[in-house]
C-alpha cells in the first residue's frame, strides 16, 4: 500500500518507540519523513533537535522541509515520562517535564504551520495518554503534561480547522516501550509489575509500538479527512470497558 506516496512527514522522538514504530509506518505506507530527535541516529532524514528549545527546533523543521519540500504531515510524539505524586518532583520537574510533553508540541507545532498551511491534506497528530482521562497511581505529573495535550489538540483542532489543518491524537494505554522496560527494570519484581500493567489492560496485555503507530498512520491519511478534535485510545480497553472479573478456575 503506497497511499501517502506523494506526501511528507515529520515525527518528532522517532528515533525509538512509538516514535520509530510511526516512522516505519508512514514510510511503509509511502511517505517520506524526516526524524526530529535528540538523538536521531542513523535516520536517512534525521536532524537534532530539542523540542525544550525553540531555537532548535525552528532550525530542524525548517532543515527538513527544505530537504522534503514542504511538510503535509507533523507528528508531535517526543516526551518524557515521571513518576509520583503531588509531593513526589520538584517543582524544577515539573517545569521540565511540562517545558517538553506541552510546550515542545507548541514549538514545532508554531515552527511547522506555515508548511501545513501550503499542503492539501495536512495533519497534526499528538501523542497523547490515557492518562490524560484516567487517574492513575504514581503519575501526577505526567497525567497533568498529557491532560493539558489533550486540550490543546481540542483547541488546535477548533483553530486551523478553517485552514484545512486537522489535529488529532492518540491516547496509548501502557505500550511495550524502551521507556516502560526501564521502568520496569526498576521494579523490584520486574515479572510482577510488567504482569500487573498488562492486566489492568482489559485485552490483558501491553500495547505495542506498532498498534499505536498505525493508529497515527490512521489519523494522519487522507481517508480521515473528515476527522479532527478526536482523541482515539490505543489502550486494550482500559478507557471505555468495565470487565467483571474473571471467574475463578
Amino acid at each position: 500500500m503506497s497511499d501517502l506516496g506523494t506526501m511528507t512527514a515529520v515525527v518528532t522522538g522517532g528515533a525509538s518507540g512509538i516514535g520509530l514504530a510511526t516512522v516505519r509506518a508512514l514510510t511503509a505506507r509511502g511517505a517520506t519523513v524526516a526524524v526530529l530527535d535528540l538523538e536521531p541516529g542513523d535516520a536517512r532524514l534525521g536532524f537534532t533537535a530539542d523540542v525544550a528549545d525553540d531555537a532548535s527546533v525552528r532550525a530542524a523543521v525548517a532543515g527538513a522541509a527544505e530537504v522534503l519540500g514542504g511538510i503535509d504531515i507533523l507528528v508531535n510524539n517526543a516526551g518524557i515520562g515521571a513518576a509520583g505524586t503531588v509531593e513526589d518532583n520538584p517543582d524544577e520537574q515539573w517545569h521540565r517535564v511540562l517545558d517538553v510533553n506541552l510546550l515542545g508540541i507548541v514549538r514545532t507545532t508554531r515552527a511547522a504551520l506555515p508548511h501545513l498551511r501550503r499542503s492539501r491534506h495536512a495533519a497534526i497528530v499528538n501523542t497523547c495518554s490515557i492518562a490524560a482521562t484516567a487517574g492513575l497511581p504514581q503519575r501526577a505529573l505526567y497525567s497533568a503534561s498529557k491532560g493539558a495535550v489533550l486540550a490543546l489538540t481540542l483547541a488546535m483542532a477548533a483553530d486551523h480547522v478553517r485552514e484545512g489543518i486537522r489535529v488529532n491524537c492518540v491516547n496509548p494505554g501502557t505500550v511495550d516501550t524502551p521507556w516502560v522496560g526501564r521502568l520496569l527494570a526498576a521494579a523490584d519484581d520486574p515479572a510482577a509489575e510488567r504482569a500487573a500493567l498488562g492486566a489492568r489492560q482489559p485485552t490483558g496485555r501491553l500495547v505495542t509500538a506498532d498498534e499505536v503507530a498505525a493508529a497515527i498512520v490512521y489519523l494522519a491519511s487522507p481517508g480521515a479527512g473528515s476527522v479532527t478534535g478526536t482523541a482515539l485510545a490505543v489502550d486494550g480497553g482500559m478507557a471505555g470497558l468495565r470487565l467483571r472479573p474473571a471467574p475463578a478456575r
